[in-house]
């Protein structure tokens, strides 16, 4: 396990030390007060609405190691609590990003890295799972996939032996920061799709950003693509010299293929290669996210049984395609914790595969969308009764785009809400034994909210 001790700190960030020793050593570290242990060092952030410098002496009273703080601390406090290391910084945020980057370069292990359009969350589990078959693995812990989330993820190394970290951005420039933190050994690029396409403004531009991976990536390491997406198709016949590319798809010859695809309400079976393998749950996207981690695992040397074993029996993050009965058999896809019109396609597909139950599906507005809004709204609708949806229901303004679009297809049985209460109401008159309800916004709109208010 590589400690790291506060002398260590103090070089890597150019901190200044108020009080405490060089060398006391840190394994831990930790941003929120309500979640500390005794022994860690505690960061204060400073967020939008709140100040984490007002709550050192919160976290040294419970047991904080320490505090790395870039506010002022009242000398009552150093006094206090003088045997603890109390690390003065200009930005804490860049701090902690320094950190991080030195412990990562700290380890010789492979560090796998993930970003795309939609599916990063689920294809870190599967590649994770799978690389659990022969390593000790760090993850990305839900979607801390941002400047604070990823450098909290690599203080965590500790005897790990295989690092997944999960890279998101709305911005250009974002990801660049992140995989400069985290030097990845390989790279898979999941899609390129539409969402944040109102912040960027093009597709193209997505994937000119998403591509800031490759910045921090090891020469010549591994860029796993999915060769069926248009965009990285295209940039793959481009590029194949340049980079050392594998890819992995289902229509495009690819270096990882998946056939024989056969879809179950609960699973699906298809061949990867020619070896069997077994999804526990429905969705060719999620193929899709298997497909990268056979890729993954192959490049690493598992053993392909070992893959395929990973890839049986993943769990998928909460809120992302969570799929449970409640009363009188109703099944409840859950997958509110974010949306596009990619993973909106997706999730209806799946529903659809439920061919013995009613169809409900309630949606919610997509955001960052900018000028094309109303167009990806619409595209939903289309979707929506190309799926076969007995009953649609939309809430908030933008969602009723998809309401508009489903009419004017000549499909009946459409409701529009304005907030989640009224709609999880009129949900709760209509519910009928063996339905099938899928529940998909993006996250602000507190999706998860209305299969509390139904259960």
């Amino acid at each position: 396990m590589n400690s790291l001790k506060v002398e260590d700190i103090l070089k890597v960030c150019n901190g200044e030390l108020l009080a405490g020793s060089e060398d006391i050593e840190i394994s831990d570290f930790s941003k929120d007060t309500r979640q500390i242990n005794k022994g860690d060092l505690y960061v204060a952030i400073k967020g939008e609405s709140i100040d984490g410098n007002d709550f050192a002496e919160d976290a040294l009273e419970k047991g904080a190691i320490g505090c790395l703080v870039d506010g002022i601390i009242d000398d009552d406090i150093l006094k206090k609590y003088n045997d603890r290391a109390i690390i003065k910084v200009e930005d804490s945020i860049k701090a902690i990003q320094k950190i991080a980057g030195y412990k990562r370069s700290l380890y010789d292990i492979p560090v796998i890295a993930i970003t795309g359009s939609v599916g990063k969350t689920s294809t870190k589990d599967v590649i994770a799972n799978v690389l659990s078959k022969e390593f000790k693995v760090l993850k990305t812990e839900g979607n801390f996939n941002n400047h604070i989330g990823l450098p909290f993820t690599l203080l965590r190394l500790k005897d790990h032996t295989a690092v997944v970290v999960e890279m998101g951005m709305n911005h250009f420039g974002e990801i660049s920061v992140l995989t400069n933190i985290a030097k990845p050994t390989a790279c898979v690029i999941t899609n390129i799709g539409t969402a944040h396409i109102g912040i960027l403004g093009s597709r193209e531009n997505i994937l000119k950003a998403k591509l800031e991976i490759l910045e921090g990536l090891k020469e010549n390491g591994p860029v796993i693509i999915n060769n069926d997406n248009d965009l990285l198709h295209k940039w793959y016949l481009e590029n194949k010299e340049k980079y050392n590319i594998y890819t992995y798809g289902i229509e495009n010859e690819s270096n990882y293929l998946a056939s024989d695809i056969n879809e179950e309400n609960d699973e699906t079976t298809y061949y990867i290669n020619g070896n069997l393998a077994k999804n526990p749950m429905p969705g060719i996207h999620f193929v899709y996210n298997a497909l990268s981690a056979y890729a993954v695992g192959d490049i690493l040397g598992i053993n392909k049984e070992k893959i395929v074993e990973g890839i049986k029996d993943f769990k998928l993050t909460a809120k992302r395609m969570d799929i449970k009965t409640i009363k009188n058999d109703i099944k409840v896809i859950n997958d509110s914790y974010n949306a596009s019109y990619d993973s909106m396609k997706a999730a209806l597909g799946i529903m659809k595969l439920e061919t013995n139950r009613r169809k409900i599906a309630v949606l919610g507005n997509m955001l960052e969308l900018g000028e094309f809004s109303a167009q990806l709204h619409r595209k939903v609708g289309e979707e929506v009764v190309k799926n076969d949806t007995d009953i649609l229901i939309t809430v908030g303004d933008l969602a009723k785009e998809i309401a508009n679009k489903a009419r004017e297809l000549n499909m009946e049985n459409i409701y529009t809400f304005d907030n989640i209460e009224e709609a999880a109401n009129y949900l709760k008159t209509i519910m009928k034994d063996n339905d099938v309800i899928l529940l998909k916004a993006s996250n602000s709109m507190n999706f998860g909210k209305i299969l509390e208010y139904i259960v």
